[in-house]
């Protein structure tokens, strides 16, 4: 497929940025969740657990109890995108190619137990609502998920089949119902062919991100990129999607007909290492010429600049990055270290920015005062913190 036109790099951004819903001038949750298709769950809570930070980022308004309301509303569910994560209710549909992989023999990281699984699934049936805890096995202890006990495997097997559904979540840990306890009536329970699969993670994955390749389309799904080629290639025909180039990049992008240029955000904004904005960090390389690395799982002595570091999007621009700790007991946030790129050189209007930014964002992880170590030889950092804490 032959790029019929050539984008800048800055009109690549600016469509990434506004498609990512930066800015969020009135976005809700739900307009948040809708628009990004999925919301990566996940259990780091350094400084806020990635869920709720991926919301505050793009609505300023969210408030924590909102997840499990749009849980419980049906609203959303939660199920795997490239990894555990609430979608849109709407799109629950197309969750079901994945489930049937699972009712028709493909385990979920263990080898079936059918009786386990057989008695999970008549307690729930009979008793309601249940928690992996309510199942007790005394040879078992709770743990990593690699020593899961067997009712918490059979738990996630019927899950991941489609059988149960998370109702909630009670101190993170999930709540599993029957589907049909908890899906609603209006709901596309049909299953989509597979050109109608293949089309919707196109189009999902181009309204969401606003530009991709075909790898990225397909990121982190196996044997599909012949099937969304061919996919690709009947939308360009039908004029819903165009194919482009980025300049300086040797690579065939994506995007839906019709895109235009949009208003930039002079905003600062703190992004989790989760975000779907920068989640395919090869993608960030490329365009945003952002090399960035989630160094938690990398050993202490070969971290280069911290164990949870999290990105800064200022204007269109991947500006700089800062490893957080969240201490709600005392009510400090620190910033254990700040990194600002080379080319980047921070004025007022970011000094402001930032500082606006950082101060919801330390309120919303539960914490009143910050505390930036090293910053009294730097007079922007210093300036920041005096901004934060006269609030």
């Amino acid at each position: 497929m032959k790029p019929i036109e050539t984008l800048s790099k800055a009109k690549a951004k600016n469509l990434i940025i506004h498609s990512q819903l930066f800015p969020h001038a009135g976005s809700s949750s739900l307009d948040v969740i809708r628009q990004l298709g999925y919301v990566q769950i996940d259990t780091l809570a350094v400084a806020e657990r990635a869920h709720h930070h991926i919301f505050h980022t793009r609505n300023t308004q969210y408030q924590k109890d909102e997840l499990m309301e749009m849980l419980r509303g049906k609203q959303i569910f939660e199920y795997w995108s490239h990894a555990a994560s609430y979608l849109p209710i709407e799109d629950y549909r197309y969750s079901l190619i994945r489930k049937q992989e699972f009712a028709d023999g493909k385990s979920h990281w263990f080898r079936q137990n059918k009786k386990m699984i057989a008695y999970v699934l008549d307690r729930i049936k009979a008793e309601g609502p249940l928690q992996s805890k309510d199942f007790k096995d005394p040879s078992h202890n709770s743990g990593a998920w690699y020593k899961w006990k067997p009712a918490k495997v059979a738990l996630e097997q019927l899950f991941m089949e489609g059988k149960l559904m998370v109702a909630e979540r009670v101190n993170f840990q999930k709540v599993y119902d029957l589907t049909e306890r908890i899906l609603p009536a209006h709901v596309d329970t049909s299953m989509p062919s597979k050109q109608e699969f293949h089309e919707y993670l196109i189009i999902r994955t181009l309204t969401a991100q606003g530009i991709a390749t075909l790898t990225e389309i397909t990121y982190l799904r196996k044997g599909l990129k012949s099937h969304i080629e061919k996919a690709l290639k009947k939308l360009i025909s039908e004029g819903k999607v165009k194919a482009v180039s980025i300049e300086g990049i040797d690579q065939t992008y994506f995007v839906l007909a019709g895109q235009g240029a949009y208003e930039t955000n002079n905003a600062a904004h703190i992004l989790s290492p989760f975000d779907n904005l920068i989640i395919q960090r090869k993608r960030a390389q490329e365009i945003f010429d952002f090399n960035y690395q989630l160094e938690c799982y990398v050993p202490e002595k070969k971290r280069k600049f911290g164990y949870y570091c999290l990105p800064i999007l200022y204007k269109d621009q991947l500006v700089g990055k800062f490893d957080p700790k969240a201490d709600r007991t005392t009510g400090i946030f620190t910033v254990k270290s700040f990194w600002l790129e080379a080319n980047f050189e921070p004025d007022e209007d970011f000094t402001h920015a930032f500082a606006q930014s950082l101060g919801r964002f330390v309120s919303f992880c539960g914490c009143r005062k910050l505390k930036i170590l090293k910053s009294r030889n730097n007079p922007v950092l210093k300036e920041i913190e005096k901004r934060v804490n006269s609030r």
